[in-house]
């Protein structure tokens, strides 16, 4: 080969020597560029399989922990089983749902009271949200003569725990959790369930306002001289019985048990056997005589009419 060749022939493999190192990064670029993407869709279909398995963790972990319900509640009621802790009761003289002669106290007008007969009890059921000032007006007007009537046995007294104004506290679902608060103190101190009722009511918050912390509610549960504080405590701060509150004011709003078809239209809704309270919150007078219409209903009913018999000629 003469020199002439090999001069010509050096840059020609200078070329091809070139041409196969890029060749060779190429390469080595589209196997980067191609494990990079593999590994992309790898973490991608992980971090999809882990959010999957973590959603499907929490709706089984819901959908296997049933809504705990107060066992001491009937059709989402409590019935009143002790109103001593009031102080209102025993001593009062008053009773009785039958005509008779009338009794007089400091904070209202006479009105229709008696002795205890065998007419059949009166079924008395409140409706409350604790952040309704109805259902406020309503107790502190009638407090002590549903006290009396219990105590006397003259009358059954349910109250229905709702949660209609849950929207009404800022965000802080008041409304929700005192029902919930109310319905810990019937579960594990029944017998002073009347008296938080009333405690609920009498230090009602404003509406629109942010409410008592569940701290707090559960200070007013204690004070009222409860037994087994620290359960009530726990039950109420934990907000044991809230999705239970929110079911229970759900299926009111729909059908109230015992009623051909009512619903609940507000608080507070007051059914004495059955039939709605539609008079004045505030006059006890006024609702002491429905009450006493409605029971001497039910003693005619209940008393057969005496069937004449035939006598001898």
């Amino acid at each position: 080969m003469s020199s002439d060749e090999s001069q010509n022939a050096a840059p020609s493999e200078r070329r091809d020597a070139v041409r196969e190192k890029a060749q060779q990064v190429k390469a080595r670029q589209s196997r980067a560029r191609l494990i990079r993407r593999t590994s992309l869709v790898a973490v991608a279909v992980a971090f999809v399989a882990v959010i999957a398995v973590v959603v499907t963790w929490t709706v089984s972990s819901s959908a296997s922990k049933p809504t705990m319900s107060p066992a001491k509640g009937v059709d989402g009621g409590f019935v009143v089983t002790d109103v001593t802790g009031l102080g209102v009761a025993a001593d009062s003289g008053a009773g009785g749902l039958v005509e008779g002669e009338a009794s007089t106290t400091p904070e209202t007008e006479p009105t229709p009271t008696a002795t205890p007969t065998e007419a059949p009890a009166v079924d008395i059921r409140v409706y409350v949200d604790y952040l309704s000032t109805g259902s406020r007006e309503f107790q502190l007007a009638n407090m002590k003569q549903l006290s009396e009537w219990v105590d006397d046995g003259a009358a059954t007294l349910t109250y229905y725990p709702v949660a209609m104004l849950t929207a009404k506290s800022n965000g802080t679902k008041y409304s929700l959790r005192a029902a919930g608060a109310a319905a810990c103190v019937a579960q594990h101190a029944p017998d002073y369930f009347f008296a938080f009722n009333d405690a609920l009511l009498r230090q009602q918050p404003e509406v629109d306002s942010d409410g008592l912390t569940d701290a707090e509610l559960a200070d007013l549960a204690q004070a009222t001289g409860l037994d087994g504080p620290k359960v009530v405590r726990a039950c109420i701060e934990d907000q044991s019985y809230a999705s239970w509150a929110k079911s229970a004011t759900e299926q009111a709003l729909k059908e109230l048990p015992g009623t051909d078809g009512a619903a609940l239209t507000g608080t507070p809704m007051v059914l004495v056997n059955g039939t709605q309270y539609v008079g004045k919150l505030g006059d006890p007078k006024e609702f002491a005589q429905f009450v006493l219409t409605i029971a001497s209903d039910a003693y005619y009913k209940a008393t057969p009419t005496p069937t004449p018999t035939p006598t001898a000629p």
